[in-house]
């Protein structure tokens, strides 16, 4: 009765890695000054660290914002940036490591991180004080980093809720500790292997958000049939804006439009998956989605 399952987790397992290439983050090679996408950023005095929530930019100011995060983000972080510069002409900058995870991002996991130490989240927020650290995990699940220490959802499921909480504790705290920045949690959609992970892992987000004063894009739910929100789907009816902006409604004549390819259950983008981790090259409404609530809950906030 586990096969179908364990097909599955193959399946997406090697769907991460063909999108996770450890040797391949923002750009191939070494790690540049600034991440590849970088624009102009404002610079400000660094602020000490505070349990209360940073103050938003100035009405009408430009805000910076910096997008962090696994595959997910890697494939989604041009739109996200076209997004942002259309809606409130952000200064936007993404670094984002496929097949990564939340402890990849701590400063202090040194060479069991895919994330090199320059690009760590509290390095990048030291160096661009963007406003707006926006952070996108689908969530590692087995182990793939190791960082993770081997702990994986299949084999110890209590465990690694437990450590996903404290990195992601930890990976705001650094945050904090270096500048005086607001974290934006992205919400996933549905998982199609283990759809309550997905579930509990969103409720971590929430919590940490609730508690921290930080800010939730529920962009899962854009991605989640109504009143279905952790039921996985291929196919969603078009939105308003899909249908105004026709290549983003895949099937017209059946008013309704593709969120993941027939081959990645995981990912949202419509092109094939390659070896070599980029940006999505071709129109997906899953990514549309995505980077319209972000830059939605960020118009919002700023």
């Amino acid at each position: 009765m586990r096969k179908p399952w364990f097909v599955g987790v193959v399946l997406a397992a090697v769907l991460l890695g063909a999108c996770g290439d450890p040797a391949s983050g923002p750009e191939a090679g070494p790690p540049p000054e600034v991440p590849r996408g970088s624009a102009t950023t404002q610079q400000r005095a660094p602020a000490s660290p505070s349990s209360a929530a940073p103050a938003p930019p100035a009405s009408g100011q430009a805000p910076t914002v910096l997008y962090l995060g696994d595959s997910l983000a890697m494939e989604a972080q041009e739109v996200l940036g076209r997004e942002l510069r259309r809606a409130v002409r952000a200064r936007y900058t993404s670094a984002p490591y496929s097949g990564t995870t939340l402890c990849d991002y701590l400063e202090g996991t040194g060479e069991r991180s895919l994330v090199p130490v320059a690009d760590k989240a509290a390095a990048l927020v030291r160096r661009l004080r963007p406003d707006f650290v926006v952070l996108q995990f689908w969530g590692n699940a087995w182990g793939y980093t190791p960082c993770m220490d081997g702990i994986t959802h299949d084999a110890a499921p209590a465990e690694y809720f437990e450590r996903y909480a404290a990195d992601m504790r930890r990976l705001a705290d650094q945050i904090a500790a270096a500048g005086d920045t607001r974290i934006v949690w992205v919400l996933q959609g549905p998982d199609p292997i283990t759809p309550d992970r997905v579930r509990r892992v969103n409720a971590l987000y929430a919590e940490q958000a609730a508690s921290s004063g930080a800010l939730v894009a529920d962009a899962g739910k854009a991605l989640s049939a109504a009143g279905a929100r952790y039921s996985w789907v291929q196919y969603l009816p078009c939105t308003a804006y899909e249908r105004e902006h026709g290549a983003y409604c895949t099937q017209p004549g059946r008013e309704r439009t593709a969120l993941h390819r027939d081959d990645d259950p995981l990912h949202f983008c419509l092109a094939p998956t390659t070896s070599k981790p980029k940006p999505c090259p071709v129109r997906s409404p899953g990514i549309q989605r995505i980077a319209l609530e972000v830059s939605r809950v960020i118009r919002a906030n700023r």
